[in-house]
């Protein structure tokens, strides 16, 4: 008994709607580091942040208000989480648009861009960040309308903003694509999403290599089990009580944990960087 309560890692919870909601959580994800001040790494730079509302998304465009940069973050559905992450922005002293609509339509992602310009006048960063998981105990489960919508908000998002930026986008922009450990290290009740995760990875060797010469460096995150609103939305509330305690360090991570990789790869830190995986997982080794 001693041993199944040391697993515990979160209070059970569920949240029965696809995507979650950040407000529903408990205890609320930590969205920045206490104390964390930027040195204008972004400063004067123009950010699209897809699924920006919450999570990893919100973190990121937080983190980037804090470097010095704007953002247009986009959503699906979760007003409310969205105009938090607005508050948020500018309570660092920025500005930042929320747009919602379905980022698996080549509409939405060409929406982002043309807010992005029209707003700021410039597009200098884009991250790659929106998704979604289900689970299904086995490959059998799988309905061909969640196989291709997966595939959709995951993947095909990530062509459709990339081809809509593009030549906007000139020499020193970066790419930024979220991909997870689960692309390295697989996962038996999410196949789709796996496999999903693994094209980020080989979708961002690629671009990089593609855009080399043209100055636009691409990288990605591969994140481990991290707490957002993927969590309660995906799971069963047993799961929850446990979720990130499998890793050796036995914890799940915090968004602000992985926003600051984010910045790194978004800024001239990482000048020297293309076509690579940085992999905040709470120590889980996936020679990826």
């Amino acid at each position: 008994m001693a041993e199944q309560q040391s697993s515990k890692t979160l209070p059970a919870q569920h949240q029965d709607r696809q995507p979650g909601r950040q407000t529903e959580m408990s205890p609320q994800p930590a969205s920045e580091k206490p104390g964390y001040a930027g040195s204008g790494k972004l400063a004067g730079r123009v950010a699209i942040v897809t699924g920006g509302d919450s999570g990893i998304g919100r973190a990121v465009a937080l983190a980037f208000a804090h470097e010095g940069a704007d953002s247009v973050i986009g959503y699906l559905e979760e007003r409310e989480d969205a105009q938090e992450t607005v508050r948020l922005v500018e309570a660092a002293g920025r500005r930042c648009i929320a747009s919602m609509g379905d980022i698996g339509d080549p509409a939405t992602a060409q929406r982002l861009v043309d807010e992005a310009l029209s707003t700021f006048g410039r597009l200098d960063v884009v991250v790659n960040n929106a998704g979604e998981q289900h689970v299904r105990r086995s490959i059998e489960d799988i309905p061909v309308e969640q196989l291709e919508r997966t595939f959709r908000t995951n993947v095909f998002s990530m062509f459709h903003l990339v081809k809509a930026a593009l030549k906007h986008l000139k020499p020193g922009a970066a790419i930024v694509n979220t991909a997870s450990v689960t692309a390295y290290a697989g996962s038996p009740g999410m196949v789709d999403y796996s496999s999903s995760k693994g094209a980020i990875a080989s979708f961002t060797r690629s671009l990089a290599l593609q855009l080399a010469e043209k100055g636009i460096r691409v990288n990605a995150v591969a994140p481990g089990p991290i707490w957002t609103p993927l969590i309660p939305a995906s799971f069963d509330a047993e799961h929850v009580s446990t979720f990130g305690s499998d890793v050796p360090m036995k914890r799940p991570g915090q968004p602000a944990e992985v926003a600051l990789c984010y910045v790194f790869l978004a800024s001239d830190d990482s000048s020297y960087m293309s076509g690579q995986v940085l992999h905040p997982n709470g120590g889980e080794i996936v020679n990826g």
